[in-house]
């Protein structure tokens, strides 16, 4: 497709994307950037890539405020509308649907497709890294969330321990995006340098807390 069609794609989706949070537009266009690095290596459709990575958060905000379940699955429903509007090859509508309503992991959903396995891992990859980091303070101090409870072990999650702390909420969450579970060799990769970047940041964080650095 020529480069005109996303642009005037991005134009379209931008409403979807105002006030969006931790899944705001800047969100989407990393996850695009990743899967389509991802993809040139993977030797992937970049077309599809670049729809589905545009597309696929296009139901976040609708899923923040309550007006629907699933995201994942809504904004399927939604690609497949405005892609045909905007005479997407069908043949392809079929595989950004796919890689739009399996893109969520914590579904479990299997991804059949190899632009579906490349988008999951673009958009996972983006809670790893530096960006996360950021993301993880800024939402602890908007809530109030502590930076850190010494004394409260850590692996040991239970009901509430995500709001124990901020650092806790790595442990909680953010490692266990290891880089193993990713689909693709191009995303195992890139996670393992992320995934080695965070656990440097919180070595460094517990060290400086205790005084010892």
């Amino acid at each position: 497709m020529k480069e005109k069609f996303f642009e005037e794609l991005e134009e379209k989706i931008q409403p979807y994307f105002e006030e969006g949070g931790s899944h705001a537009y800047d969100h989407t266009k990393r996850v695009c950037n990743l899967a389509l690095k991802i993809g040139k290596k993977e030797k992937a459709d970049l077309d599809i890539l670049k729809a589905a990575a545009l597309l696929h958060d296009i139901s976040r905000k609708k899923e923040d405020n309550n007006e629907i379940e699933c995201h994942a699955e809504h904004g399927a429903e939604m690609a497949e509308k405005i892609l045909k509007e905007m005479n997407f090859p069908p043949e392809k509508i079929i595989n950004v649907k796919h890689s739009i309503k399996v893109h969520r992991h914590s579904k479990k959903l299997k991804a059949e497709t190899k632009e579906a396995q490349i988008i999951q891992d673009a958009d996972r990859l983006d809670a790893l890294g530096a960006i996360t980091i950021a993301r993880m303070f800024s939402t602890g101090g908007k809530t109030n969330r502590p930076l850190y409870k010494p004394g409260i072990p850590f692996g040991k999650v239970h009901k509430g321990y995500y709001s124990e702390s901020t650092i806790h909420g790595f442990y909680a969450k953010i490692l266990k995006i290891t880089p193993e579970s990713f689909n693709t060799s191009e995303a195992k990769t890139i996670a393992k340098e992320r995934y080695k970047f965070v656990e440097e940041f919180i070595d460094r964080f517990l060290k400086e807390w205790d005084g010892k650095l």
